[in-house]
Formats: C-alpha cells, sequence, structure tokens
C-alpha cells in the first residue's frame, strides 16, 4: 500500500489521458486548448503499464481526466484497460459531456463505474458565457444517455465564480429535488495563468455550507476511495450536495490521491512544484520500475499545498492535471 511520510494512504489515481479540451471555460482556458506542451500522450500499453503498477501498489480506484478525456479516440479501450487489471475496483471519468449522448452506451459497456460532469450553470446563456460553448441541453442530453446506459454514479461539478453563478443556486437543487445525482461545488483555485479572474470570482464554500445546515442537510461519512468533498444529504431531495473547498482549514489531510498526466509525469499534488516523469519505465512495460520508482518519490510529498499563500506550483491551468 502506497503511504507517505505523513502516514497517509493512497488508494486512488487520477489519470489524465490528455490535456486539449474543446471548451473555453472562462477560469481554465479562456483562450482555447492548444496547451503549449507537446502532444505525445501516453499510448494504451503505457497506460496498461501503469495502471497495473498502481493496481500493485493498492491503488483500487482510477479516474480518468484531462483536459476533455473524450477527444481521445482510445478513450473507450482506456476504460477497459482498468476494468481489465486486477485490484481496480472503480472506474470513474470526469467530462465535460460534450459526447455522451454518442458515447454513453460504449463507455459503461467498457467498464465505467461512475462519472462526473462539468456544468457551471442551469442558464443556457450563462453556461455558455462560462464555457464558451452553447451546449447546456448536448450536455444534459447526455447525461441522460448515461443513465439510459445503466450506470447510477453520477456525478455533477460547478465551480463557483462570484460574478456568474453565485447569485443562483436555486436551479441546482431544483435539480436534486428529483434526481438521484450528487452536485459538487468547487471553489475557485488560483493557477498560473488566472491570478486576475481569481481575485475577481473568488467564492468561498463556506457561505454556501452554512445555507446547507441552515436548511436541515446532513453530512454523509466519506468512502476510502472517495475524493475530497464533503457530501451532505437531506430527506426531502433525491440528490445529494458535495462541497469541495480546497482553501479550508485541514483540507489536504485526507488526502488519498496521485495524479499522472498525459505525459507520464507523477505529481504528488494538483500544486506541486514539478512532476516526476516514469515515463522511460511506462515505455519498456516495466511495471516494477514503476512501482519502485512510485515508492521512492512518496518520501516528496508535501503535507499540505500553499495555495492560501498564492503558490499554484506547476499548475498554470486546470487542464494540466484535470483538477
Amino acid at each position: 500500500m502506497l503511504q507517505d511520510t505523513f502516514g497517509r494512504r493512497f488508494h486512488y489515481l487520477r489519470l489524465s489521458v490528455t490535456d486539449m479540451c474543446n471548451f473555453r471555460c472562462n477560469y481554465c482556458l479562456p483562450d482555447g486548448g492548444d496547451c503549449d506542451s507537446p502532444k505525445n500522450y501516453l499510448t494504451l500499453p503505457e497506460i496498461e503499464t501503469l495502471v497495473a503498477a498502481f493496481a500493485h501498489m493498492g491503488t483500487r480506484k482510477v479516474r480518468i481526466t484531462g483536459g476533455e478525456p473524450g477527444l481521445r479516440k482510445d478513450l473507450t479501450e482506456i476504460i477497459n484497460i482498468c476494468k481489465q487489471t486486477p485490484g481496480i475496483e472503480q472506474i470513474a471519468l470526469t467530462t465535460n459531456g460534450f459526447n455522451l449522448s454518442k458515447k454513453s452506451h460504449e463507455y459503461v459497456a467498457a467498464g465505467l463505474t461512475s462519472i462526473n460532469v462539468s456544468a457551471d450553470s442551469l442558464e443556457p446563456r450563462m453556461f455558455a458565457s462560462i464555457t464558451g460553448k452553447d451546449m447546456l441541453d448536448r450536455v444534459m442530453r447526455g447525461v441522460e444517455a448515461i443513465f439510459e446506459a445503466g450506470l447510477t454514479k453520477v456525478k455533477f461539478n460547478t465551480v463557483l465564480l462570484r460574478q456568474y453563478n453565485t447569485q443562483a443556486f436555486a436551479p441546482f437543487f431544483t435539480y436534486l429535488k428529483h434526481h438521484p445525482v450528487t452536485w459538487r461545488f468547487i471553489e475557485l483555485m488560483q493557477t498560473g495563468d488566472n491570478a486576475r479572474f481569481f481575485e475577481r470570482n473568488h467564492f468561498s464554500g463556506n457561505a454556501l455550507l452554512t445555507q446547507l445546515v441552515s436548511s436541515g442537510w446532513t453530512q454523509i461519512i466519506r468512502d476510502k476511495l472517495a475524493g475530497p468533498a464533503q457530501e451532505f444529504e437531506h430527506k426531502e431531495y433525491q440528490g445529494r450536495v458535495g462541497l469541495i473547498m480546497p482553501y479550508s482549514k485541514d483540507f489536504c489531510h485526507s488526502c488519498n490521491r496521485l495524479r499522472v498526466s498525459s505525459h507520464g509525469n507523477l505529481h504528488l499534488c494538483l500544486f506541486a512544484e514539478k512532476g516526476f516523469s516514469l515515463r522511460s519505465y511506462l515505455q519498456q512495460g516495466d511495471v516494477q520500475g514503476t512501482c519502485d520508482a512510485v515508492k521512492a518519490l512518496m518520501n516528496y510529498k508535501q503535507g499540505t499545498h500553499l495555495l492560501d499563500q498564492g503558490f499554484t506550483g506547476a499548475t498554470k491551468q486546470l487542464a494540466m492535471l484535470g483538477g
């Protein structure tokens, strides 16, 4: 089992498969998805080696992220590789949902067990303003296709943006009233490229937390494979609410996940100063070498990020690692 010097155990791998995205979200890639890194993304054999190594070290959950992972034509094969790896119990996908209406059944048949879909507004014009794409209806039809394909573990991700969506929570809660999904509200995080936007739009999740508690929502105990969200339920709602507040005290104490970029770099934190390349081991299909390298690098994992001090590390924008 992977463990760091602070006694935290790591069961969860976030695997980015591309840093490209076809949306232009104002908090991430307002100028489009042509990232300045080379496009020599991990190949299927390299991904197979990587996932096998992490499974050998106790990983039980793999989340496939981007950029937008749906842009990879071999995403179905990537899901299936994870499914066929002994020890991997959960295969999750984080997506903007642009192709779910066409690909949902294919992804689920390949082994997908849960999905997170980005939806920063339920008002079409505001959705387009935030994402640069008039695709809200298409995304929501994709979510319906996911349910039709038999997947029941569905979550939405909404980044809290002071000037855009924090004055209109009602549509989200109306949706939760009748749909068994989890709607996760995520504090905007500062990255290397969004400092001015962050200053204007950061909104503390504590305001929403206070509203939830006063309205009768109660917190749920997290599973060991769960992500960083605090989740809440209410007897009058079919759905749940999640809050991700990276600027809150002790946020990093429950860290259970590591990240590997689409170029094969291990990032010990989303806001680490740099990534460590595993590519030479992956290219050789060296599972044991990958394991040894990762275990040695765990000694460098820090106890907490330094976001509250304005330190964003190597993360220029969230598409680099998928948040």
